[in-house]
């Protein structure tokens, strides 16, 4: 069984990250909270939200704790029939009981016997729908970014911390055994005073290009303008539908995707959890294809604790991918991409002007666990961990891995970097209004 983290405020949390604002409580000990709180006995029952390719592997991971976890996805929710046909038949077969189907979100949410809903429809309605999922007083998973539009998401993030329900939101490595440790090491200050972080991810291939879905789709087999949410209605269109993720209205692409997960880790290792100020370059440089998000793409975000992370990735080329902790008394390398749960630490110690050799002479170690060997330097989605610390939470009404703040956080930096690629300018984070500006707070 994994373990909840403590109650946490959200005057806490801004406190911890150098803003101290007032702000409403979420401590769970009330008697609402414990009016929610499942026995270990008790099934915890599971509604899906959008069941695309994510969505199926998250049904796959929950099914694989229906014994340890005692839960059952009891009713599953897609806007097309496809998906929602082969939800309720895989999910059937998981367990020998077939969940309700239903086309519409809110049909889902208005169950009065659905404890928590999973959410992983495409990044423009995670907000909307988590909002509505806590107003309707369920605990959620909810897919990374918790949202991509500023207001939309203090709005879920908000509605959360009033109905006091259980969230956790999908950057799963936060549970993940090989990145605690790494975290413990950053935290207990074996670097020293780090000044930088570097995070190189590459691919080779046209990201999100090609779906066969868009061949498959019909417009009567679905419901275009409850996909479209909270944007302006257009004509059916199914490639945005499945490539969403290439145009701009509906995601940022790379940031959303693939940063939010990198800079989730930086927030959590270094304790730091807004960005003061981003800058933002890049490009469609190696798929030409009608993208308006970038294939090639770097971002250069300043920390109030005085770091600086530089984040870039490429879809044209899958040179070796890492991640470097950079103090002035060692060195944390994450050898791979995404999740790679390899690292090493290196000690700082003399310069290449002084002794070309110098690197052969400075120690070094893997951080390992009790009793196991060196990991890869890949992982897949599939791990069980962050699943399993969210049904915890959901009996012990206390605060998950990745908390509904830690959410808000990696989207407003992801957001910042978003904003300032396609505008061409440096903004800047106000933590007291909680707005992205074009200049510093204050100097206006």
């Amino acid at each position: 069984m994994s373990k909840c983290l403590e109650p946490i405020t959200r005057r806490v949390f801004l406190e911890k990250s150098g803003v101290a604002i007032a702000a409403t409580s979420l401590l769970p000990s009330n008697a609402l909270s414990y009016a929610r709180i499942i026995g270990a006995n008790d099934r915890i029952s599971l509604g899906h939200i959008g069941i695309g390719n994510r969505g199926t592997d998250l049904d796959l991971i929950a099914s694989k704790l229906k014994t340890s976890h005692n839960v059952e996805m009891t009713a599953v929710c897609d806007l097309w029939s496809v998906n929602r046909d082969k939800a309720a038949a895989t999910n059937a077969s998981y367990y020998a009981r077939r969940p309700r189907a239903v086309q519409h979100f809110e049909d889902l949410l208005s169950m009065k016997d659905v404890d928590g809903v999973l959410i992983s429809t495409p990044e423009h309605s995670h907000s909307p729908i988590l909002k509505l999922a806590a107003e309707a007083g369920k605990d959620a998973y909810v897919e990374k970014p918790m949202g991509n539009v500023l207001a939309e998401t203090k709005a879920a993030r908000d509605a959360v911390i009033q109905a006091k329900t259980i969230v956790q939101v999908g950057t799963q490595h936060r549970s993940e055994p090989y990145q605690k440790a790494a975290q413990q090491v950053v935290s207990g200050g074996a670097l020293g005073d780090i000044s930088k972080v570097e995070i190189v991810w590459n691919y080779h291939g046209p990201r999100w290009r090609g779906r066969p879905e868009v061949k498959q789709i019909r417009e009567q087999d679905t419901d275009w303008k409850k996909w479209l949410m909270t944007k302006p209605n257009r004509p059916f269109d199914p490639q945005l539908y499945f490539e969403f993720r290439l145009y701009r209205e509906f995601s940022s692409g790379i940031p959303d995707q693939w940063m939010s997960h990198a800079i989730d880790l930086v927030h959590w290792f270094m304790d730091d959890h807004f960005p003061k100020s981003v800058v933002s370059h890049g490009g469609v440089f190696a798929w030409h294809d009608g993208r308006e998000t970038a294939d090639t793409f770097h971002t250069l975000l300043e920390y109030p604790k005085g770091f600086l992370v530089s984040y870039s990735t490429s879809f044209g080329n899958d040179a070796p991918s890492f991640t470097r902790y950079m103090g002035k008394k060692a060195t944390l390398i994450n050898i791979g991409g995404e999740g790679s749960p390899r690292y090493q630490q290196i000690e700082e110690k003399g310069t290449h002007e002084d002794d070309a050799d110098i690197e052969s002479k400075r120690g070094s170690k893997f951080i390992t666990l009790p009793g196991q060997k060196l990991p890869p330097t890949g992982i897949d989605d599939l791990t069980l961990e962050h699943m399993g610390n969210w049904f915890d939470c959901i009996r012990s009404r206390k605060q998950p891995d990745s908390t509904v703040h830690d959410g808000f956080a990696h989207s407003v930096a992801c957001m910042m970097a978003a904003e300032a690629y396609f505008t061409g300018k440096k903004v800047y984070w106000d933590a007291g209004s909680e707005m992205i500006l074009e200049q510093p707070p204050g100097t206006a």
